[in-house]
């Protein structure tokens, strides 16, 4: 994308989510020569609303929205919410793909009112790498202890092993260990890859799928990454906690989010990798159950929007 900037797209999300509060809070604690280089797609009055909460003042950013989200009530989502909520990320990506910005952060969206709001894709990662051209895209989940890549995504158990192929989870290898060395700068990053089955397969005994599929993917070098598995799922955690690994990769959704959401809950940060810009997320939903009521703690969206102008600065 010619012309990029480094400047960096904030998404409200859901309006009537705790989208706007944790924004705010965000901005908030956002150094001022980091403030100015932030726009916010989303609408004003939820925002002002959140601040008035949060006995903040809104800062002094751009706000794009076209006031569908303005009529949005904290913790009751409706049609209108879905309509605004996908509007903010449409605007934000189309400005990206114009190279208006060269990251976008993106607060929680609700994939049930999103859809019927005209949002076609099962959530943001997918959208973006359609809308962004990108063929491989990977989840890979960052926090203060653990980084984990999923090779697999929202996929029920039972169609995980029709997904998993060989090319795949090389692929997944590949984007960690590019954003390992660019954007963490780690020279010979440590990269685990997790087996499927329990015992990595116990040559055979519990499963196939360890030898035939996963196993090729670490046949080749990587770079300068090291590379380690199958590993056996019940210890690999545990050793990417102690310092053993850099990172891993784990098969499917939960064997990955299990250890995140345990260890690393409120600080992980979802980076989505494979895409011609960056963008972070923070890892939890929508939570209308506390919407409005100014106790949703922003820290995995402070950590987004640190982490994505980390990795801009590392570019």
């Amino acid at each position: 994308m010619k012309g990029v900037t480094r400047s960096i797209g904030i998404t409200l999300g859901d309006p009537a989510g705790i989208g706007p509060e944790i924004v705010v809070a965000t901005l908030a604690a956002a150094p001022p020569a980091r403030l100015a280089r932030c726009t916010v797609y989303g609408d004003r009055v939820p925002l002002e609303a959140a601040a008035h909460r949060l006995g903040l003042a809104l800062p002094d950013v751009p706000i794009l929205g076209s006031g569908e989200g303005d009529r949005a009530v904290p913790g009751k989502p409706d049609e209108g919410c879905g309509v605004a909520q996908v509007g903010y990320l449409r605007a934000a990506v189309e400005a990206a793909k114009r190279g208006e910005h060269a990251a976008l952060v993106t607060a929680p969206i609700s994939k049930t009112w999103a859809r019927r709001g005209g949002f076609q894709y099962l959530g943001h990662t997918e959208m973006l790498a359609d809308r962004l051209g990108a063929s491989d895209v990977a989840m890979f989940f960052v926090g203060p202890k653990l980084k984990i890549a999923l090779a697999t995504v929202h996929r029920p158990l039972v169609e995980v092993v029709l997904e998993l192929t060989t090319d795949r989870v090389r692929r997944v290898i590949e984007l960690v260990a590019e954003s390992l060395i660019g954007d963490f700068r780690l020279s010979a990053p440590r990269i685990g890859v997790v087996g499927l089955n329990p015992h990595a397969g116990e040559d055979g005994l519990l499963g196939d799928e360890d030898a035939d599929i996963i196993a090729p993917a670490l046949e080749e070098r990587c770079g300068s990454a090291v590379l380690s598995g199958p590993l056996v799922p019940d210890a690999a955690f545990r050793d990417l906690l102690h310092g053993r690994y850099d990172a891993l990769v784990a098969m499917y959704h939960d064997q990955g989010l299990i250890p995140v959401k345990l260890i690393d809950f409120d600080e992980s940060v979802n980076v989505t990798l494979g895409l011609p810009i960056i963008r972070t997320s923070p890892d939890h939903g929508t939570a209308y159950d506390i919407a409005g009521k100014g106790i949703a703690r922003p820290i995995s969206m402070q950590r987004a929007l640190a982490l994505a102008f980390d990795m801009l600065d590392a570019r």
